[in-house]
């Protein structure tokens, strides 16, 4: 409602087809816009994962991942765009105060940080689980409280404005880490992985003392290409190549390592 609120106050009260027309700064180029753009949602993809594992069809659990992803991310990015041209912004950090000075602008930012809460809570769920998947011994409970703190104190700390460093950290840690995964359930394992093996010590997943070595040094290639990319030619754009990079490193090293070993369980596909 929040949201459809501010989207309605803008349309109604300033021009978009002028707003639209207005020619670009040069400040940032396409690829480099792409990196920051995409850098957002493929960071929820591991959380995301965490709650559409529990969908009963492969195909709600699509379906239900990419209209909510494709609805919400164009929407979002649009409407901020879309406000910091109406109201003539050129740092982010002045859109939540210019939020406010619209009318019925400070009920909104009100409704928006009630709203956000659920983002920490997500975010505090999906960390707890990736930590219950290394150590599955831990208390749930316990690890998110222990997070939930941490969190509180380092939000409370770093600089909002180094946001979009940020994202390209992210980016590079999750970009590669999806071609990893891409490359190893399309390509290596042929769309068919054994569930019961996940949780089985010595399965098919166990790899070398549960450490899959070929997709570490894969990601740690991914993520160097990103990196690089980003500080050194960032006008190219570094998610496209890191994500192939990744990827391609993958399926020869699995090739190598013989990653897809035979398991002993029978095979379902997902």
């Amino acid at each position: 409602l929040t949201t459809l609120y501010l989207t309605w106050y803008i349309v109604s009260h300033y021009d978009m087809r002028a707003l639209f027309a207005q020619p670009g700064t040069g400040e940032l180029s396409f690829w480099a816009g792409v990196d920051l753009v995409v850098a957002m949602p493929v960071s929820w993809l591991p959380l995301v994962s965490d709650y559409s594992r529990f969908a009963r069809r492969s195909s709600d659990a699509f379906w239900g991942t990419y209209v909510g992803y494709f609805i919400a991310n164009v929407w979002f990015y649009a409407l901020g765009a879309v406000m910091m041209m109406a109201l003539k912004l050129s740092d982010p950090l002045d859109l939540i105060p210019a939020i406010a000075t619209l009318a019925g602008g400070t009920i909104a930012l009100l409704v928006i940080l009630v709203d956000e809460t659920d983002n920490a809570f997500a975010n505090i769920y999906s960390t707890a689980v990736s930590a219950q998947n290394i150590l599955p011994r831990l208390s749930l409970r316990t690890v998110a409280i222990g997070i939930g703190a941490v969190v509180a104190v380092l939000a409370a700390s770093l600089p909002l404005a180094d946001y979009q460093w940020f994202l390209l950290l992210i980016g590079s840690v999750f970009v590669p880490l999806f071609g990893i995964l891409a490359a190893d359930y399309f390509v290596v394992r042929r769309r068919r992985y054994v569930t019961a093996d996940m949780f089985r010590p010595g399965g098919a997943y166990w790899y070398r003392g549960g450490f899959n070595i070929a997709g570490i040094l894969a990601w740690l290639l991914g993520v160097g290409v990103y990196q690089w990319i980003t500080r050194a030619q960032p006008d190219l754009g570094a998610t496209i190549p890191s994500f192939v990079v990744s990827m391609a490193a993958y399926i020869a090293l699995a090739a190598l390592l013989r990653v897809a070993r035979p398991s002993t369980g029978a095979e379902q596909q997902a």
